[in-house]
């Protein structure tokens, strides 16, 4: 991060883009987060690109005016969004978990949004503005010195990969889409448990079980009908039931308690296919479930590490660790990656 003493002269924008929800942040020149709390506003991707580009700046306003920080003092926006995407911020020609609607296939969010605010925008996988975040938090002055994989659990699996300090983007930007790896199911699955369906067409990926869509289009219909007195079954939706899921498992439900468990492990196998070709310092775990209280969170993540198989020799130096400052990682990461591009003052 630059360091400028506490100038507040000139700003960046950090933009995370969700399913649901737009969180916003502003980073002063020093490197100082202006914002200590998410600040949210709706993101309306599903009623499209036009529309959600509004929405977009509108989450810029607002976080600018809940700062009382001028627009004329902003150097740079640093965006966000679920992937797939591309480096330079193209939605992958078949869209995404959270770009379902057609005018997203192929669209360049990020000069859309660059045209529309007349300011640069640097662009992020959300997996990896969150994955660089947690991994300057988390090392520090070391940073440079290290390596470490993120995975995110939201709507989909977002995940980052970070070396040496740096997020590895790949040729075409989409390194590191871990929630589309296809995961060995054989003893994750129960005997009669038909294998979970992607967003993306595949079967059996990662998301597929460690997502919020994985919870509601798969593993919740399951269990339901091993649980079918549970009150979840009596839900309006399915959808509304699967947002309901967390807080059963916080309070010890045992059908709640059966789906975390199954995703910690599907994470764990994906944290395992990692080790092989990775071997990172830190394994993060970010997203919704972070959000949780203490218990079930320490719960999920001491699940998550069972459930990964490391050599003895990377079991000693590994970390396993939840990504700092919750939800708001994913807008702090997008403004550092922003930062970075502006450089000092």
């Amino acid at each position: 991060m630059s360091d400028a003493g506490t100038s507040r002269d000139w700003v960046v924008v950090g933009l995370d883009n969700g399913g649901t929800t737009n969180n916003a942040t502003v980073l002063d020149a020093s490197g100082r987060f202006l914002p200590d709390r998410m600040i949210e506003s709706p993101s309306l991707v599903k009623e499209g690109p036009a529309v959600a580009i509004e929405a977009m700046v509108e989450a810029l306003e607002n976080v600018l005016k809940t700062t009382g920080t001028d627009q004329t003092t902003v150097r740079a926006v640093g965006l966000d969004t679920p992937g797939p995407a591309t480096a330079e911020g193209v939605i992958s020609s078949k869209g995404a978990t959270n770009f379902v609607h057609p005018d997203w296939y192929g669209y360049d969010v990020r000069t859309a949004l660059e045209n529309r605010l007349e300011l640069p925008v640097v662009y992020s996988n959300d997996g990896n503005a969150a994955a660089l975040y947690a991994h300057h938090v988390h090392f520090g002055a070391l940073s440079p010195e290290r390596s470490s994989l993120a995975v995110i659990i939201g709507t989909g699996l977002g995940a980052g990969l970070v070396e040496s300090g740096r997020v590895i983007r790949g040729a075409a930007g989409m390194a590191a889409e871990l929630g589309h790896v296809s995961i060995p199911l054989d003893g994750l699955l129960e005997a009669d448990q038909p294998v979970p369906r992607c967003n993306c067409g595949l079967s059996g990926d990662a998301e597929s079980f460690a997502s919020l869509t994985g919870i509601e289009k798969n593993l919740l219909p399951y269990w339901l009908t091993r649980y079918p007195d549970h009150e979840l079954a009596r839900a309006e939706s399915l959808a509304k039931a699967a947002r309901l899921v967390r807080g059963y498992g916080e309070r010890g439900d045992p059908m709640a308690r059966r789906i975390f468990e199954q995703q910690a492990a599907a994470i764990g196998r994906l944290f395992t296919i990692a080790s092989n070709f990775t071997d990172p310092h830190a394994y993060f775990l970010g997203g919704g479930v972070v959000e949780a209280q203490p218990q079930f969170r320490d719960w999920y993540l001491a699940s998550v590490q069972r459930y990964t198989a490391l050599r003895e020799e990377q079991a000693r130096v590994a970390r396993f660790a939840l990504v700092p400052d919750r939800d708001m990682a994913g807008a702090r990461g997008a403004a550092l990656a922003a930062l970075d591009m502006v450089g000092p003052p």
